[in-house]
């Protein structure tokens, strides 16, 4: 079962989501490539969960802010009957192409999902999407858009916002947070996090539900602490103290606390409780364990700080969640 977002219009549950990735020239390569290769690798019960169809509003060689050419097939028609309409990083920042502008209001009025990934966020903006509502871009275009844009609340620190239909997210490598937040939200936990496991990316990164800013964990931005980590994930269940970990890292705590936050952007206890949070999810989906089990094998200890966090992260009872997302044979 998928959860639809707010706003989402009704489609068809047995086929893939079908998402349209537009090219608005000159395009970020890196950004274009990572639709594809997190929508094209998620799947669900051993079946594809997306269709990703690159378009842009003149098919053939599209220019990239690199001086690469880019060859795309499918002009903007190919956007048409696509539940997710995502404009990709672009160097065209001004006067984008009303070809463009036309088919992103023309979705959102139908109800359609809308994103971004980094600069793309202008170009939503320039078709007025974003007027009223939180969004985000690159950091270093921040200053500009935030002139360009006074009417829309622009959150400069965090990787990617949630506002219900529209979602945006701030440069390159956010991007692929943003994708799985999708994934995630389409799908559900366990599906993301084998999607993020398969393009070798840290886990999804939920936040509160729709209509609310998504402030996940920053991205991993270092290894020495990685085997610590991955030793961490196998024992989420025990319970854990920084002590413990510093002793795996051989180190002090003090040393432990001060590295983590450099390679993570948080504090090694609030990235063990977004690790557990995200375990319970997955056995939530995936068994019919009695929630106070799931509590004990997450780590979360009881069925009452299970249901906290669970609310807190992704405004749902642990309940409400498996009847939404559960994917154990049951009925």
């Amino acid at each position: 079962m998928r959860r639809e977002h707010a706003g989402h219009r009704e489609r068809d549950e047995h086929r893939p989501h079908r998402v349209a990735v537009v090219a608005v020239p000159p395009v970020t390569a890196f950004d274009l490539s990572i639709p594809e290769l997190v929508f094209g690798t998620a799947m669900v019960e051993a079946q594809p969960a997306y269709e990703v169809v690159v378009c842009t509003p003149e098919p053939g060689e599209v220019a990239t802010t690199g001086g690469l050419g880019v060859v795309v097939a499918h002009g903007l028609d190919a956007a048409a009957d696509a539940d997710t309409v995502l404009v990709t990083g672009t160097g065209a920042r001004h006067n984008a192409d009303p070809r463009v502008l036309d088919l992103l209001r023309v979705a959102a009025a139908d109800g359609r999902r809308i994103a971004s990934i980094c600069t793309g966020a202008f170009v939503l903006a320039q078709a007025g999407l974003l007027d009223g509502r939180a969004a985000t871009t690159f950091w270093v275009m921040s200053g500009e858009f935030a002139r360009r844009f006074p009417a829309v609340e622009l959150r400069r620190d965090v990787l990617f916002v949630d506002d219900g239909q529209v979602l945006t997210s701030a440069g390159l490598s956010a991007g692929m947070d943003l994708c799985l937040h999708i994934v995630r939200t389409d799908y559900g936990a366990a599906v993301a996090n084998a999607t993020a496991r398969l393009v070798v990316a840290p886990p999804a990164r939920p936040g509160a539900q729709a209509q609310f800013i998504q402030s996940p964990l920053p991205p991993e931005r270092g290894a020495a602490l990685a085997d610590t980590r991955a030793w961490v994930l196998t024992r989420l269940h025990e319970p854990l103290t920084v002590a413990d970990m510093a002793a795996h890292a051989s180190t002090s705590v003090r040393t432990l606390t001060r590295r983590f936050q450099a390679e993570t952007g948080t504090s090694p206890l609030q990235w063990l409780l977004h690790r557990r949070v995200d375990r319970a999810l997955e056995i939530l989906e995936t068994t019919d364990l009695p929630l106070d089990r799931v509590a004990r094998q997450s780590g979360l200890g009881s069925a009452d700080s299970l249901r906290k966090h669970l609310v807190q992260r992704v405004g749902l009872t642990p309940s409400a969640y498996r009847t939404a997302y559960a994917r154990w044979p049951h009925g």
